[in-house]
């Protein structure tokens, strides 16, 4: 296993070893600037963060709340490309072992080459893709492209997903199941589905990928709340709204107090 792969795996079984969750957070590049990625994406790694979603701005953003959306529209209105988030991707390996995570649709793969895309992806030092619009039957092709190059395809499963397609995208998954937590788009929620627990139970029976849970994770006690039923968390529209609000030059105090408090959640409470 080489080393681009083996940090998604070891924060894994560091987690394990702690009896902690992992904690994801998610940043769109190029939100709200370029240089505050280069300079948040430390920050985060610094104040806890076990593994970092990097997301590429896209046109259509289908799986993505209104949040999220917003940070992409001002980020393409930036100019940044996927050329530009393979060089972010870069900048950041060059500082931090953090694992690094592509949040990508299939078109912007495609456009640029899949093949290319996923060389220049290995080589920047990223670890594996999560692309939402990629169906697990159609998946076959760019999965195994990434295993060539050591690179994770994370895929989904969702609440209203059969018995047989779990067994499907099962097949078809490395690095982490990425579990939604809810029927709709990303974007913070008030509290978790009351038919988590059960759903993950269902994912557990298909597949022993840690199953790390998104969509709705925005507050210290939705990561308290997973605890023996999951093993980690991404924190998107809660972390950009926190961005979002942040008084001029505070995002990077904000973000990372908000990261902090999430992280501390992610062991359980002392017993007694």
């Amino acid at each position: 296993m080489q080393d681009n792969m083996s940090r998604l795996s070891g924060v894994f079984e560091a987690c394990k070893e702690d009896r902690r969750l992992a904690l994801l957070p998610y940043l769109t590049v190029g939100y709200p600037s370029l240089q505050a990625t280069l300079d948040l994406a430390p920050a985060l790694a610094e104040a806890g963060a076990d593994a970092l979603e990097l997301g590429i701005p896209f046109s259509d953003p289908v799986a993505d709340g209104p949040t999220i959306q917003r940070s992409t529209y001002q980020a393409l209105q930036g100019g940044v490309t996927p050329e530009t988030c393979l060089e972010v991707a870069g900048r950041l390996r060059a500082t931090i072992s953090t694992p690094l995570l592509f949040m990508t649709y299939l078109n912007p793969i495609l456009r640029y080459g899949a093949e290319r895309f996923l060389n220049d992806a290995r080589d920047a030092g990223v670890d594996g893709l999560i692309v939402p619009d990629l169906p697990a039957e159609e998946s076959e092709g760019v999965s195994g492209l990434c295993a060539d190059r050591n690179l994770d395809l994370i895929q989904f499963m969702a609440p209203t997903s059969s018995e047989s397609r779990l067994e499907v995208i099962s097949s078809q998954s490395s690095g982490f199941i990425y579990c939604v937590s809810l029927t709709g788009v990303t974007g913070a929620r008030a509290r978790l589905s009351q038919t988590l627990p059960e759903f993950l139970s269902r994912v557990r029976r298909h597949s022993s990928l840690p199953r790390v849970v998104g969509f709705g994770i925005s507050r210290p006690e939705h990561v308290a709340a997973l605890h023996d039923i999951a093993e980690g968390a991404i924190v998107a529209s809660g972390l950009i709204d926190v961005i979002d609000r942040a008084d001029k030059g505070k995002a990077m105090i904000d973000a990372t107090r908000y990261v902090a408090k999430m992280k501390a959640m992610t062991k359980p409470a002392p017993a007694g």
